[in-house]
Parts: structure tokens; C-alpha cells; sequence
């Protein structure tokens, strides 16, 4: 693949609800390279969420172009998509979305079962990604057994387990107290180091102070790309 990672031009949703049209992006044109590490900053409504979501194939712009790891993604169907993101994204959440009832082994080798994978590849995928994040000895806790920093360290192992392009993170510390969230930082600082390319999404300053560059939207449009 060559150029940009990410590319989009005149990228814009729009929500048409019972009041009226509600334009949550209007022609964004931004370009995002293979092994950056960016800051998706705003208040709320600012239109950062509605981006994070275009990215991860979640939704689908209502005009403009989106490129993504040199696929464009417009008018696919949501199989196709599904099959996109499992390949190519990984997601981490602020509320981690861990199965109550499942392991931490199993929560991250679950999406490795979408691929097809046998039980002894998912299984030592699993083991390695937990190990990458410190938790090769929680392995068998469910995540009721575990604290907040080390669920989200297990979303993070489960986000990475398909090997993704692109890590999406929506204010993946918004759940956490000011040190835990400072372990989880050290840990997408040292997985960009490692090339994968990071945006996230974070009202945080000091979170945002992790990333190389940092794209702030206000109303729908981005005002600051630094």
C-alpha cells in the first residue's frame, strides 16, 4: 500500500432525526500515516466520536470519501465490514465490554474464533497478548476478579490479538484513577513505539500529551491538527 494510512476527503455524517438534520461532520479532509500516534480531541459534540466510528467502520459517511488501509469503505455491506475490522482495527473502550461470565484468556481469544482459528492458536495468541500487557498470571480471572487498570490492560491484550493496523481507543482511561491511567498510557506509548498506529479519542490533556500529534474538532470540523 501506498500514501496515507487513513485518507479522507470531504468526509461528512449527517443524523436526520425527528427535529431535523444534524450534521455531526462536515467535510473533514485529513490524511493519517502508517505509525502515528494521534489525540481525537473536543467537547462533547464536537464531532471526534462520529470520526473514531467512521474509522472503525462502525458507521458510514453520508458523503465524502474514506480510505482505510487502502480499502474504501462506502456502500459495503455489513458482513463485509464486519470482516474489515476484525482484520484490520482493533478497539479498546472507555467500560472495557469484557464478558462477565468468560475469562481473561477467553475474553481475548475471542476474536480469533471470527477467523477461524484453532483452539491452540487462540489460545497461545492469547497467552502472548496477555503476557504483552503484564497479565500472564491472570490468565483464568474473570473480570470481576480483576481491578479497573487491569480490565482495561485485558481489552487492550483482546484488541490486539488479531494483529490489528489500526488500534482505536475512545477515551480509554475515562475509567480509571490518575495512576492506573498512567500505566495504561505507558502502554500505547510502548505499543506505537512497536509501529502500530494509534488514535484515540480523549477529552484528557494529559492523556492527549501521550500522542505525536493531536487533531481537534469543534462543531463538526476539525480546527487544530498539530
Amino acid at each position: 500500500m501506498t500514501g496515507p494510512l487513513i485518507q479522507a476527503r470531504g468526509l461528512g455524517r449527517v443524523y436526520r432525526l425527528g427535529g431535523g438534520d444534524v450534521h455531526a461532520l462536515r467535510s473533514i479532509d485529513v490524511d493519517i500515516d502508517a505509525g502515528d500516534y494521534v489525540a481525537v480531541m473536543g467537547a462533547s459534540g464536537s464531532g471526534k466520536s462520529t470520526f473514531m466510528n467512521l474509522l472503525g467502520a462502525l458507521d458510514s459517511p453520508t458523503s465524502g470519501e474514506l480510505v482505510v488501509a487502502g480499502e474504501l469503505l462506502a456502500d459495503r455491506d455489513p458482513d463485509d465490514l464486519a470482516a474489515f475490522r476484525n482484520r484490520i482495527i482493533g478497539f479498546v473502550f472507555q467500560q472495557f465490554n469484557l464478558l462477565p461470565r468468560t475469562t481473561a484468556l477467553d475474553n481475548v481469544a475471542l476474536p480469533l474464533l471470527y477467523r477461524g482459528w484453532s483452539v491452540k492458536q487462540r489460545r497461545e495468541r492469547a497467552l502472548a497478548c496477555l503476557e504483552q500487557v503484564g497479565l500472564a498470571d491472570r490468565t483464568d480471572h474473570h473480570p470481576g476478579q480483576l481491578s479497573g487498570g487491569q480490565q482495561q490492560r485485558v481489552a487492550i491484550a483482546r484488541a490486539l490479538a488479531g494483529k490489528p493496523t489500526i488500534l482505536l481507543a475512545d477515551e480509554p482511561t475515562g475509567a480509571l484513577d490518575t495512576q492506573t491511567s498512567a500505566d495504561v498510557m505507558d502502554i500505547f506509548d510502548s505499543l506505537n513505539a512497536q509501529g502500530i498506529t494509534i488514535i484515540l479519542v480523549t477529552h484528557e490533556d494529559d492523556v492527549g500529551a501521550h500522542a505525536r500529534r493531536r487533531i481537534l474538532f469543534r462543531d463538526g470540523q476539525i480546527v487544530e491538527d498539530v
